[in-house]
């Protein structure tokens, strides 16, 4: 769903009008609720690539928070970057840099071995990236570990965030979903 599509001209408001009727304590549920619809309106499958960074990220915030030494704490942050990092890489760049290999091939004669991805670049993956990027990084800087994933997951796919950004700080964002 775009947002200057007449699916979010209906998705907006409705989705507005339950935020203020609900009583407070249920509201960042139904904004969770409201963000995986709408991340799913793009294709459903996509969802589960974001489910995959939110719980390796979510579960590596803790980790980090309580890790003994720094190293832990080092090691639990390069686990978290490297699993965002990967996901961006191959949704974002294999098939880019698959290409510039079989240009490499064609240049000695030869046709490229490695198959391309016959996939669609999920809509704000990069956002989602730097984003769950964002929240480890703070942890390992001091900031607490969020403990209740659905804030957590609400935090990396807030929609109204998830093509215009920006990338927010935790600390900026985290609590607002409370009060």
């Amino acid at each position: 769903m775009l947002f200057n599509s007449i699916e979010f001209l209906i998705f907006f408001p409705i989705v507005t009008l339950l935020y203020f009727l609900l009583p407070h304590k249920f509201r960042w549920f139904l904004l969770l609720a409201s963000s995986c619809v709408f991340y799913m309106f793009f294709k459903i499958i996509y969802i589960f690539i974001l489910f995959f960074t939110i719980v390796i990220d979510y579960f590596a915030g803790i980790l980090i928070e309580q890790a003994a030494t720094k190293k832990k704490k080092k090691m639990f942050l390069l686990m978290s970057l490297v699993a965002n990092i990967g996901v961006l890489a191959v949704f974002k760049y294999y098939n880019f840099f698959n290409d510039n290999l079989g240009g490499l091939f064609h240049l000695f004669g030869s046709s490229n071995p490695i198959p391309y991805l016959d996939i669609i670049l999920p809509i704000g993956l990069s956002f989602h990236t730097f984003q769950a990027m964002s929240y480890t990084i703070e942890v390992y800087r001091g900031h607490k570990a969020e403990r209740n994933f659905g804030i957590y997951a609400l935090y990396v796919m807030f929609y109204p965030q998830l093509v215009a950004g920006p990338i927010e700080r935790p600390q900026n964002v985290l609590h607002q979903f409370y009060e």
